[in-house]
């Protein structure tokens, strides 16, 4: 394929009449396909059903430490479950605290607590006056959303290839004490898979934060998740690099099962210093008696160890991988040589990251629903739904059959073509 740059505009009013005979036939399909979040497929889920027969006898319930789990206490967690996930997000038993199902609500939590009664002594967010907030971008927007809804302001860092700009944050962090945290998706970062390098982990373990109450909230979502066996990202452990670098309680390590086990129905945890630990147990304290524990034995029994996370993850790659291959291989055979978009080729996670050239997302969005297809808005990967150049998308693979895919990352392809078109020509869009 010839690139548009390099097209007369004769060529291109040409081209878009196709195009646009393209886009109606679409139309008149009323198709439904939807690629909006990173929701695992009923077939993955299947992959868990067994996790339901492993309680059976009263025995079943009790842990190796002797607590029945079917009662109220012990507020951390029982062992084998702290170390089932300690494991998977490189962290001691000690170190981590199992805390319901969902690692965005413990998050959400230990904002809220620094909001209220503040992080480890320190006065309370709410009562310094503004506070920001750094936003690796593009990132994760139920990360954004909870700033935003603390009406926390949030402060864009550019994510590169190796992680977070980090002159940017040391820069940042260094000279404001407005700045309590940064969000950071450490390993096949959503949405662009990227994993952060040995020298992004260091610094970010190192930093000297102007505010006694700086954290990194590091949600290590995808640390099992990935999609090829011989090519899989790792990063270092920032709990063992924070404490190589004598600052400790500057990070909280998320995780959960959410994407392994039952989405609607895994154990998540928080990991982090001792000290860190004592605050929010004393947090958790006031909410709740106790965390579900029969549901942490029952993935203890169902899972075993990290070795059987693993064989288990195996099997979502296997599903998992095709989807991904799709897109790609869609992408590359529609729009890979004329230069109007740039995407991401992840190992793991859940995402695949699309660029289009700039001022074209937000159209090529709106073309996809036209034509049935359902993408996370334009913009949602920042801050605010405020991306400044216009170009970002997040495409979501895997709860659609790969048939499904096939179609819906054509009309994205179409979508693309039409939008970069468009705006060559000066079109508005609404031929």
């Amino acid at each position: 394929m010839k690139s548009y740059q390099n097209q007369s505009k004769a060529a291109l009013k040409k081209e878009i009449t196709k195009l646009y005979k393209a886009r109606d036939a679409y139309k008149k399909k009323h198709l439904n396909l939807n690629m909006t979040r990173g929701k695992p497929a009923p077939a993955q889920l299947d992959l868990c059903l067994g996790i339901n027969k492993v309680l059976i006898k009263k025995e079943d319930y009790i842990s190796k430490d002797k607590i029945d789990c079917r009662n109220y206490g012990d507020m951390t967690g029982i062992y084998e479950c702290k170390k089932l996930l300690g494991d998977m997000c490189g962290a001691k038993p000690e170190q981590v605290i199992v805390a319901g199902n969902s690692s965005l609500r413990i998050m959400y939590d230990v904002i809220a607590h620094g909001m209220m009664k503040g992080v480890c002594g320190n006065k309370p967010f709410m009562k310094q006056g503004k506070i920001k907030w750094l936003c690796v971008v593009p990132g994760y927007d139920r990360h954004f959303s909870i700033l935003e809804y603390l009406g926390i302001e949030m402060i864009n860092v550019d994510l590169r290839k190796d992680g977070p700009d980090m002159d940017t944050v040391e820069k940042l962090v260094k000279k404001d004490p407005t700045i309590k945290g940064i969000w950071c998706v450490p390993q096949y970062a959503n949405p662009s898979g990227t994993s952060y390098g040995p020298k992004a982990v260091k610094r970010l373990a190192s930093l000297k934060p102007a505010a006694k109450d700086f954290r990194i909230y590091w949600d290590n979502a995808y640390a099992v998740h990935h999609l090829y066996p011989n090519k899989q990202d790792r990063v270092l452990n920032i709990l063992d690099e924070a404490k190589k670098a004598h600052n400790e309680d500057i990070v909280y390590v998320f995780a959960s099962t959410s994407k392994i086990s039952f989405a609607g129905a895994g154990v998540a945890c928080v990991a982090c210093s001792e000290n860190n630990k004592k605050d929010l147990i004393a947090n958790f304290n006031m909410e709740t008696v106790g965390f579900d524990k029969v549901n942490q034995i029952r993935h203890v029994r169902y899972f075993k160890d990290i070795n059987g996370i693993k064989a288990h993850m195996k099997k979502h790659a296997n599903i998992m991988r095709p989807k991904f291959e799709m897109v790609l291989s869609v992408l590359d055979k529609e729009i890979g040589d004329l230069k109007i978009a740039q995407y991401t080729r992840p190992y793991g996670g859940y995402f695949v990251s699309l660029n289009t050239l700039p001022g074209c997302a937000t159209r090529v969005h709106a073309l996809c629903k036209e034509m049935g297809v359902s993408l996370t808005p334009a913009g949602a990967a920042y801050p605010y739904h405020k991306d400044p150049k216009d170009s970002h998308l997040r495409i979501a693979p895997s709860f659609p059959t790969v048939n499904e895919i096939k179609d819906a990352t054509k009309i994205l392809a179409l979508a693309i073509k039409i939008a970069t078109i468009e705006q060559k020509l000066k079109i508005n869009g609404r031929n």
